[in-house]
């Protein structure tokens, strides 16, 4: 029997142009041991980024945040971070030393680096979710990415190289 905390993730990330300024929404549902809900939202937001990095900066944020290993169902719209775990990319790129399997290397690998060391203690299933079609925590995490580009109070994305699709 799996003794782990229950948690269910929702994440996303926005841009205004991409690149452009961006953020990240993250919204997390505990489930206590009398069956209700705690939830924790998070945000942030940055001046130059993508939406790629945004979608793989929530994630990373929502499973550092957590302060034991967790049982996670974590849901977002981005298929490329979906992808990414599901379809063994990232473990792909590891096995070929961050490179892509056209020998090129692999985009936002600072992220992807973070990501897999904040996944380690956790037990995920990570499920894709379609984007603006009426999830009541997909549409959640879209406008806490949204106000928090728009916030004004914008962070500098130390890892970002200025591409255009990454």
């Amino acid at each position: 029997m799996n003794d782990k905390p229950i948690v269910e993730i929702y994440t996303d990330g926005a841009c205004s142009g991409n690149p452009g300024k961006g953020g990240y929404g993250v919204v997390l549902r505990y489930k206590t041991s009398e069956g209700k809900y705690i939830t924790k939202e998070l945000s942030g937001g940055f001046s130059n980024t993508t939406n790629n990095r945004m979608e793989i900066l929530a994630a990373i944020i929502a499973f550092e945040v957590l302060k034991k290993p967790c049982s996670i169902t974590i849901c977002s719209d981005s298929k490329y971070l979906i992808d990414a775990v599901k379809k063994k990319w990232l473990s792909s790129w590891i096995a070929r030393g961050w490179k892509t399997a056209g020998k090129k290397p692999v985009k936002n690998i600072d992220l992807w680096k973070r990501l897999v060391a904040a996944m380690e203690p956790h037990d995920i299933d990570w499920v894709w979710v379609k984007g603006h079609n009426g999830h009541e925590f997909n549409e959640r995490c879209d406008k806490l990415a949204v106000n928090a580009y728009n916030s004004g109070n914008l962070d500098i994305d130390t890892g970002f190289k200025n591409q255009s699709d990454g």
